[in-house]
């Protein structure tokens, strides 16, 4: 690689990477970022342990309405490669849960103070405070108007991510300087996000959390199921396994489609299961309500809203027979809650869509449209799952920008 000057927008993960990788390579290179400082969407990711990456990555795990671009970027770049990378920076990591990957202090700030570290030793220049407010090409040479004055540089990486978490410095700046140098783009949805619902009875249940299965219907139609936490909000409804399944739901609601949820609170039993047990606490002579029969085996919040929905009419505990009991069982294991909205960007851990990968060539991350230009990281029409894809992508992406 020749040396030439570089200038990266966007000192997150797949900045800094592709920062580190270029210097390393002889590269001249200046590293913008808007924030006082560098990495903050790292120091917050993981609950403050930063889940750095997966130890099993699939394509499944990624999404675009171009797969085989995914499948081209990842092909030889699977967790070992991620995981030799930071080896070079000194940290050590250590596997969790699904093949969840962590720094080995559990600590995210571990992470982004040995990139910046790695990245200031190799000779970048970074730049913070620095928010970019236009950029042109002239001739063979890219020329950013900024908050820090006029900036330079024939080759320019964009890694200003996506308009997720806007708090944390989430935009629609990267997308405007793409379709500016002649990209075009694929809608953006929020997604890994909470989901909004109008019904008066989830604020019912605030705060209420159970280990179970959402299935997501659009329209009637079944679109996906997750099993995980799902947790009843003032707003709605969150927990790991409504955002597993709200990239789904937040693309459909953008379609204006009728969304709603079936939510199985007792996955663990089976319907025969759960209707045998219900049988077998039936006590012919109790006089005790319904409601409280449910005791011990619900969440009391719940309980009324499953009586309301199974459309039982019987009151006491005596008066229940098989077919009462089907209701109830039914109730429990199909609760419905319409969706009227996501949490928006706001909420957002990631967005679908982005910048058109056709226009992109898979193997440096360079632009097919202008030549000297460059994509990383989440700015790209990707995105994955919940337990360390996303990472794993801005690393890779960023590590083939410097090929």
């Amino acid at each position: 690689m020749k040396n030439k000057e570089w200038i990266i927008i966007g000192a997150g993960a797949a900045g800094l990477c592709a920062a580190i990788n270029l210097a390393r390579a002889g590269q001249q290179v200046t590293l913008l970022e808007q924030n006082s400082r560098v990495g903050k969407k790292i120091l917050v990711s993981g609950n403050g342990k930063c889940n750095i990456g997966n130890r099993h990555i699939d394509l499944s795990r990624f999404h675009s309405q171009n797969p085989d671009f995914v499948r081209q970027v990842l092909k030889g770049y699977d967790f070992p490669v991620v995981e030799r990378f930071f080896s070079s920076l000194g940290l050590p990591l250590v596997e969790g849960k699904e093949g969840k990957m962590f720094p080995m202090s559990l600590q995210a700030s571990s992470v982004t103070e040995l990139l910046e570290y790695e990245a200031k030793r190799a000779g970048v220049e970074i730049v913070c405070d620095c928010t970019v407010t236009s950029v042109d090409k002239e001739g063979d040479t890219f020329k950013l108007e900024t908050t820090q004055g006029t900036k330079n540089a024939a080759q320019l990486v964009l890694t200003s991510g996506s308009p997720a978490a806007p708090q944390l410095g989430g935009s629609n700046a990267g997308y405007a300087f793409a379709t500016k140098l002649g990209h075009t783009l694929v809608p953006r949805h929020p997604a890994l996000v909470q989901l909004c619902s109008e019904e008066s009875w989830v604020k019912r249940c605030a705060g209420v959390k159970v280990a179970g299965i959402a299935k997501l219907y659009a329209n009637g139609e079944y679109i996906t199921e997750k099993k995980g936490d799902i947790l009843f909000t003032n707003y709605g409804i969150s927990g790991l396994a409504i955002l597993d399944l709200s990239r789904e739901a937040s693309i459909r609601l953008s379609n204006f489609d009728y969304c709603e949820l079936s939510l199985d609170l007792m996955p663990e039993l089976s319907k025969e299961k759960l209707t045998n047990l219900l049988l077998d606490r039936v006590q012919k002579e109790s006089e005790k309500p319904i409601g409280l029969w449910l005791h011990g085996m619900l969440n009391k919040k719940l309980i009324d809203i499953i009586l309301e929905q199974s459309k039982s009419r019987v009151k006491l505990e005596k008066e229940l027979n098989r077919k009462e009991i089907n209701k109830l069982v039914h109730a429990i294991k199909n609760l419905k809650l319409s969706i009227n909205d996501t949490r928006g960007f706001k909420g957002a851990e990631v967005a679908t869509g982005g910048v058109n990968t056709v226009e992109i060539d898979p193997q440096t991350m360079a632009s097919k449209v202008t030549p000297g230009l460059y994509f990383a990281g989440e700015i790209l029409d990707v995105d994955g799952d919940r337990g360390g894809f996303n990472f794993h992508w801005a690393w890779v992406t960023g590590m083939r920008v410097s090929r």
